[in-house]
């Protein structure tokens, strides 16, 4: 039986998660149709497009995302506390950006934010709604189906149900998953380097930092949405960790660990090897959640579990 979202994902709570939404059956309804030989990669930018309007929106970090041809990756932070500080007006403004009326001028956006507005009821249930998990995993994959079935001029499902979701229960346990997530094409087959691998956070941060090679320097930050405090390294020395991780982790290469292990990862984990399984384990070792044996017991007994998967591993990277 499935656990229900709201033991592993609290209401109104802050947190980090690694969520996944796979295409209905595992087509690639996003990529090349291996039966048809139709592609679909203008699908992508989509998504892509979609997450920013999202952060615009939501009270999110997005740390890493990647899309892929059926499926796609998202390490977001929740910062629902954040949604208190904005104004009625604001909390308007966002939620009629996110749904529109129908024709979209500006008289009607205009007239549906003011109803908003005068209905504190229902404009606390928005605020709400604008720091839950659920509410943004909806408001990404809906409108998406919606375009892709007017496309194909079908009806029906094209997302998978529900979506995957993992607590990342620490700093380390969010920094593998960006590192996962980031490398997930290049693991795929799909690119062979960071700079090749479209559709992704890495690629956005390359070009970010060709744009601006200042940014290299700053302190790590999400690539979009609100910008909490900063991860422990610099965008250089990510961007490093992630071309040696990609090189360890290399298909038809397992084990294989690099010598020359870039000297941020001393700070992270101390062991090379315990730092790519700890990475490589998001693709089946993981389960619910990742992080330290002591948190995913407290997530087990939070959810009315004796044990989650992932506390062996846990124990063996401590």
């Amino acid at each position: 039986m499935a656990t229900p979202r709201s033991r592993l994902v609290p209401p109104n709570a802050e947190g980090c998660y690694h969520c996944i939404q796979r295409c209905v059956r595992r087509a690639f309804l996003c990529g090349v149709d291996r039966y048809t030989g139709r592609s679909f990669e203008h699908r992508k930018p989509w998504i892509e497009d979609r997450l920013r309007h999202l952060s615009e929106c939501f009270a999110i970090a997005i740390h890493a995302y990647a899309i892929m041809e059926n499926h796609l990756h998202i390490v977001v932070q929740m910062i629902p506390v954040a949604t208190s500080a904005w104004s009625d007006e604001d909390v308007a403004t966002r939620w009629v950006r996110l749904f529109p009326p129908a024709g979209g001028d500006s008289t009607a956006i205009d007239l549906k934010r003011q109803q908003l507005r005068a209905d504190p009821a229902r404009l606390a249930v928005v605020r709400t709604r604008l720091g839950n998990l659920s509410w943004l995993m909806r408001c990404l994959a809906e409108p998406i189906a919606r375009r892709a079935n007017r496309e194909d001029l079908c009806k029906g499902r094209f997302w998978e149900g529900r979506y995957k979701c993992q607590v990342l229960c620490d700093e380390r346990a969010l920094l593998a998953a960006m590192a996962y997530v980031d490398l997930n094409p290049i693991r795929a087959g799909v690119a062979e380097q960071l700079d090749t691998s479209l559709h992704t956070s890495a690629r956005a941060r390359i070009r970010n930092a060709r744009a601006s090679p200042g940014t290299l320097t700053t302190s790590l930050r999400p690539v979009l949405g609100m910008q909490p405090n900063a991860l422990p390294m610099s965008t250089a020395e990510y961007l490093r960790l992630l071309d040696w991780t990609g090189r360890a982790l290399a298909p038809g290469k397992p084990g294989r660990i690099n010598e020359q292990a870039p000297p941020i990862l001393e700070t992270i984990d101390n062991s090379p090897a315990r730092w790519t399984l700890r990475v490589r384990s998001y693709g089946g070792g993981w389960a619910r959640a990742a992080g330290s044996a002591q948190d995913l017991m407290i997530l087990a007994e939070r959810t009315g579990q004796r044990w989650l998967k992932g506390v062996r591993l846990a124990l063996r990277l401590s």
